[in-house]
């Protein structure tokens, strides 16, 4: 009955076998770290991908849901949702690998109810007393959370296991690098939905609408598309939603970002910049620099090698152009979260590894004109794979 109902209700489950790969991975290195319990803490699936990636069930609109992963038995789940057992949320069919659900109307924007989920998942450990546990990326779940959690348990011994998990996520399967692949697939066809609703008169929101409509119809579950436009001679930023108002007129320049998961949760991400018009020449100088900045990082990028050191590398390219080095997120892994490790920023300390999904999108911003490109590689044995974005690395007139 569940493997009926998952076929029938979700578009594209992960495998069981997949689960178990990464289960078994886990339990492995729980063993090796004497770590009796893993508890997980998301509340999006944006940036909260432990839950997807331990279950298949995503955290999503800002609903924390919980869980307790034990070194030798089925998992504890806790979601936003009614207090009654009877009803507990998501439905059985849909937590493979889970032995217990649990719900209670935990919510975030409510002072006293933000801690309600650590309140079960301790009541659910407190009988293991002595007990070795790790809270997967902590730093990154809410003070009231963990503080409740380990005022709740003072006997625990907490551990961090979370760099060994980090890199076992972080190193792809076949299973998921074909589901990546499809999502930049998933990234081309939005973005050419974006370049075909680009006309004078549009405003930057209706050209990402349409981007957002076409991922919508594809099976995207959440998506983000930045749209920002300018005249020639004017640099050109990402605008958020917020300031997508814009109207786009004859000569101008649209800078186009599609960042979106698919059905299966992966994401990928692809920018590419088009005129109405002819390209300026200031313009096409920058993205020249962009797209060898890009190359450059890429040629680095290889098992082993060190994404921090790549980082300096970058910057010391842009500034042999003259222009300002990287102070953001340049590159990056992707997963189930639309930034992953190793990220190239200073405190990384993951090295590349084969299998990996990497996004790399360096800027030459310059005083007139600023370029960008964002695309995704698959990381091989000796470097990197070709582009799994097909739409060409070039400046589009339309």
């Amino acid at each position: 009955m569940s493997e009926k109902m998952l076929k029938e209700k979700v578009i594209a489950p992960i495998s069981t076998a997949e689960l178990e790969r990464r289960w078994t991975a886990v339990r492995e290195c729980m063993k090796a770290n004497k770590v009796d319990f893993v508890v997980v803490n998301n509340h999006n699936d944006y940036l909260g991908g432990y839950v997807k990636w331990f279950t298949d069930e995503p955290a999503m609109h800002c609903y924390p849901v919980s869980l307790i992963f034990p070194v030798d038995d089925d998992m504890t789940t806790i979601c936003h949702g009614s207090s009654d057992p009877k009803l507990a949320a998501p439905p059985a069919w849909a937590m493979r690998g889970v032995k217990k659900r649990m719900s209670t109307p935990v919510m975030h924007s409510l002072n006293y109810a933000a801690a309600q989920d650590a309140e079960l998942l301790a009541a659910e450990l407190a009988g293991h007393r002595n007990a070795r546990i790790c809270m997967l990326n902590e730093d990154g779940m809410t003070a009231g959370f963990v503080r409740t959690f380990r005022n709740r348990l003072t006997s625990a011994e907490f551990v961090d296991i979370t760099d060994d998990i980090d890199l076992i996520k972080a190193i792809k399967s076949d299973e998921e690098i074909a589901r990546i692949r499809e999502n930049a697939l998933l990234h081309d066809e939005a973005l050419k939905a974006c370049f075909d609703a680009i006309a004078p008169g549009v405003r930057d929101f209706e050209v990402a609408a349409a981007g957002r409509n076409r991922a919508m119809q594809l099976g995207s579950e959440q998506h983000i598309v930045f749209v920002g436009s300018a005249p020639p001679g004017a640099p050109l930023p990402f605008n958020l939603p917020h300031a997508m108002n814009r109207r786009i007129g004859k000569g101008d320049q649209v800078g186009i970002l599609v960042e979106v998961n698919d059905a299966s949760g992966f994401w990928t991400h692809l920018s590419r910049i088009a005129c109405l018009g002819d390209i300026p020449d200031e313009l096409g100088r920058q993205h020249e620099i962009a797209l060898a900045a890009q190359q450059h990082s890429l040629d680095l990028v290889k098992p082993g090698a060190d994404p921090v050191e790549i980082l300096k590398a970058n910057n010391e390219f842009l500034a042999d152009h003259g222009l300002p080095g990287e102070t953001r997120v340049y590159a990056h892994g992707q997963g189930y979260d639309m930034v992953e490790r190793p990220s190239f920023q200073p405190g990384e300390t993951m090295k590349i590894a084969a299998n990996m999904n990497i996004a790399v999108h360096p800027a030459a911003n310059g005083e007139r004109a600023s370029a960008i490109l964002t695309d995704n590689y698959i990381v091989t044995e000796t470097g990197v794979s070709e582009c799994i974005h097909k739409t060409p690395k070039k400046l589009f007139s339309l």
